[in-house]
């Protein structure tokens, strides 16, 4: 596998000339929170720089049980994940595992009300590079695998039923998955060079209410730059791929630079493209696509090597740097970056899975290679403050 930070940015490209903001409608943060975080402090016993206040702790480490109880091993090169709450006041974390070859997946860890570890278990195996993902609104685990032809299968965070694969949400190198809860649709994302962004609407809703992935219409993106960011959906032919590659299928396809992590927050879908360090926004209602940071426009680059997105409770978008100093960096409205936590001492690794607990107190990531740069030797982290 090679590492993100290799990634070539000097391939030929179509470059998307959007300009920020344009009167775009961005959801806004309350006062305080992130936007009133202090600057981060020197490393502490689990080597996190912080903000003063923030406490760390490591819950799980690749190849070690998080619960010596529990026969599951944490899973190698931790990657995308996300939070489900559970009836009993606690949650679970789940986290991909970006190994090749059938050797990812997708496990879990199970906290009680107090935040103690309850469980550990694995939810998805036999699958390969898995990267990102997404949560559902009906609390499923979309994990995506990051290669060519590569599934989305929907996982039980629970563990009581098994994994389905959904042929319909396409074959490409997926990145990562939002849900629109609105309107029940789904965006995705290519981690190609030369990728696509892609929306998939289900035909019907299943017998409980919820968006029926087994039915429905995958579409890609064609932005319209003469009409202020207009997109445009055009149907996939053929998301199984049987001929051509999915991202090549329609012509008019806009193409963007290694699309990394998405997230939906009010009525906005924001993604991340790494080949030119760029945070996206896609108005949901007007159609309409802006870039909502672009990292050639600040003179102190706090944020680059954009790849995982998470929203923090009061609405701020939150990064996960695959490269730069390894930090995970909110971008506050008005274009202010706000460091929230960085690794130190983690120089060949990623900060990957960045989500928040359902109280929003608690911020789950992992360090992807952690301190060796060996997929094996990822950690996982739990930091805990006023976010």
């Amino acid at each position: 596998m090679i590492s993100r930070r290799a990634f070539l940015r000097g391939t030929v490209l179509t470059a998307l000339g959007i300009t920020i903001g344009g009167g775009l409608r961005l959801a806004h943060s309350r006062a305080g929170g992130i936007a009133a975080l202090g600057p981060l402090q020197g490393p502490d016993e689990n080597g996190l720089l912080l903000p003063v206040g923030f406490r760390s702790r490591v819950v799980a480490r690749s190849g070690i049980r998080p619960l010596p109880k529990s026969a599951y091993r944490w899973h190698a090169a931790p990657d995308g994940g996300a939070t489900f709450a559970s009836n009993d006041g606690g949650w679970i974390y789940v986290s991909n595992s970006e190994m090749p070859n059938g050797n990812g997946g997708a496990g879990a860890l199970r906290f009680d009300s107090a935040g103690n570890m309850a469980d550990a278990y694995s939810i998805l195996t036999g699958t390969s590079r898995n990267c990102g993902g997404g949560a559902t609104p009906w609390n499923t685990w979309l994990s995506c695998e990051e290669v060519d032809g590569g599934q989305v299968w929907e996982c039980d965070p629970f563990a009581l039923r098994e994994p389905i694969v959904r042929p319909l949400l396409g074959r490409f190198a997926h990145e990562a998955v939002a849900v629109d809860p609105r309107q029940g649709q789904l965006y995705l994302t290519e981690d190609k060079p030369n990728g696509c962004l892609y929306r998939f609407t289900p035909a019907r809703r299943n017998k409980l209410g919820h968006p029926d992935l087994s039915t429905g219409t995958l579409e890609v993106a064609e932005v319209l730059e003469a009409q202020g960011g207009r997109i445009l959906w055009h149907a996939v032919p053929d998301p199984d791929a049987k001929h051509v590659p999915t991202r090549k299928q329609v012509a008019v396809a806009s193409r963007f630079r290694g699309g990394e992590g998405i997230a939906w927050h009010a009525g906005i879908v924001y993604f991340t493209t790494k080949g030119d360090d760029r945070v996206w926004a896609y108005d949901v209602s007007a159609e309409r696509i802006r870039v909502f940071y672009d990292h050639t426009d600040h003179e102190q680059k706090v944020l680059t090597g954009v790849d995982n997105v998470t929203i923090s409770p009061a609405g701020d978008v939150l990064v996960a740097e695959d490269g730069g100093d390894l930090q995970i960096v909110a971008v506050i409205p008005g274009r202010q970056l706000v460091p929230v936590v960085q690794l130190a001492g983690h120089d060949d690794s990623e900060m990957t899975g960045p989500a928040f607990d359902p109280a929003g107190t608690r911020l789950y990531f992992s360090s992807q290679r952690g301190t060796t740069g060996r997929w094996q030797d990822g950690i996982t982290f739990e930091v805990t403050g006023r976010f």
